[in-house]
């Protein structure tokens, strides 16, 4: 019994063994030529092209909003009020300082007047006296006096001239304290200036003109306005004028160049396409978990006001575009053709070659010249991975159902096709994608390899 099954295993395996392997069958495409667009795919947030915080350089309690959440507003308009109390109180004590300061320098005016006339009188009583002396010494060289009067005559001169200079240093003084007074009315003046502008500062005002995207605060609220400004509104100087703000990676970088074009869409308005342009690369780079981007922003026309600040966009930008060029499926440089049918079409390219029935028909590339070659691996003939620059791939020609390996070149890619470049290519050729079996024996059952 052993035996005879023993037997009829051996037989099974016998017949297996003895049928011819399945013919390989392949999907292919033809290889084109046309356009060919290659781009960098980024998301970002779209952004006004320039907004404007505006806060509070006083401290107060908010008396009055005047503007709220879209709010178109012109430069100038006053959006909200601050309680100018305060500010106001300052404002009358610094207006009484001045007053004060200015009577101040009233009343030194009039002790330099003063001090001038003392000055005056000084040197006239002093002119008085030299003539005296003179005329004592005068009478002395007579006889006519005695030496003591005309010596209390000089005396007298010299009194008075001390007098004089007394009167002009008290003079200077005076004159000095009308200074130091203007200087304290000056002061008093920018301290009333100052004040002034606290109160005019009390009413916040649009430095320019656009519409309000946000409002950080309400009437009774207070604000503090110590270190920093605090935020009350922010303002869109131009939403007909927009951008996106996107984030490229630093691999793809070095392909965006200023001015290209560039396209996006929303989840709001699904099935349209916007168009823009880049109008700036930012060289500071940001690292977010060791993924190192850069910032690329679009700029576009929202002349229709439909696109609003804070949505999302994912933008495709335009790197570069080739005209009338071969381009082959991206299928085709990622096949890979098992190393027996390779074997097999260089075993009948070398027989036709060697009868002359097929003079133009070279073998593959890096396969055998004849069948005596030995078979190689299956993964010893790779096709090289689709480059977006220019690189090396490997394509399979299909030729009377044989494939044949051809070394490319490759260009731009847009994901769906690549630009590809060889002397033994033309256009129509049928390129192979992938390889079809019949599954062990089902007829009719196919399988990829």
């Amino acid at each position: 019994m052993w035996a005879g099954l023993l037997a009829a295993a051996a037989a099974t395996a016998w017949w297996f063994a003895a049928q011819p392997e399945p013919a390989l069958q392949f999907r292919t495409a033809r290889l084109e030529r046309g356009d060919i667009t290659a781009t960098v795919s980024a998301s970002g947030t779209i952004t006004p092209v320039a907004t404007v915080q505006v806060g509070s350089q006083v401290s107060g309690q908010i008396r009055e909003v005047l503007a709220d959440f879209n709010s178109p507003v012109k430069a100038g308009q006053v959006i909200a009020r601050i309680d100018p109390e305060t500010f106001e109180y300052r404002v009358s004590q610094a207006q009484a300082d001045l007053e004060a300061a200015r009577a101040q320098v009233f009343v030194q005016r009039s002790q330099v007047s003063a001090r001038r006339a003392e000055g005056s009188r000084a040197q006239v009583n002093l002119d008085e006296s030299r003539r005296d002396a003179q005329r004592k010494e005068e009478l002395l060289a007579r006889s006519f006096i005695a030496q003591a009067e005309r010596d209390r005559a000089v005396a007298l001169v010299r009194v008075q001239e001390e007098e004089l200079k007394t009167a002009q240093a008290a003079l200077e003084v005076a004159q000095a304290q009308v200074s130091n007074s203007e200087a304290v009315v000056r002061q008093r003046e920018a301290a009333l200036s100052a004040a002034k502008v606290d109160v005019a500062r009390s009413l916040i005002r649009s430095p320019v003109d656009g519409v309000v995207i946000k409002r950080s605060v309400e009437a009774g609220q207070t604000v503090a306005a110590s270190l920093t400004a605090p935020e009350l509104f922010i303002i869109a100087r131009n939403l007909r004028d927009m951008q996106v703000d996107t984030s490229v990676d630093e691999t793809d970088i070095g392909r965006i160049r200023v001015g290209q074009p560039a396209s996006f869409a929303v989840d709001a308005y699904p099935g349209r396409s916007f168009e823009g342009r880049v109008a700036q690369l930012r060289m500071a780079a940001l690292n977010v978990q060791n993924v190192i981007t850069y910032t690329v922003v679009v700029r576009f026309s929202n002349a229709d006001g439909k696109l609003l600040p804070g949505m999302t966009a994912n933008v495709r930008i335009v790197s570069e575009t080739r005209k009338g060029v071969l381009k082959a499926p991206n299928a085709a440089l990622r096949a890979r053709v098992p190393a027996h049918a390779l074997q097999a079409a260089a075993a009948t390219a070398g027989a036709v070659s060697t009868s002359g029935s097929a003079a133009g028909t070279a073998a593959a590339p890096g396969s055998a010249p004849n069948s005596a070659s030995p078979a190689p691996n299956p993964m010893d003939d790779p096709a090289p991975p689709v480059a977006a620059g220019s690189g090396l791939g490997r394509v399979y020609v299909l030729q009377d159902g044989k494939p044949r390996a051809v070394d490319v070149r490759t260009g731009i890619s847009d994901g769906a096709w690549t630009e590809v470049s060889a002397g033994e290519l033309a256009e129509g050729n049928e390129l192979v994608i992938g390889t079809i079996t019949p599954a062990d024996g089902r007829s009719g059952a196919l399988r990829l390899l």
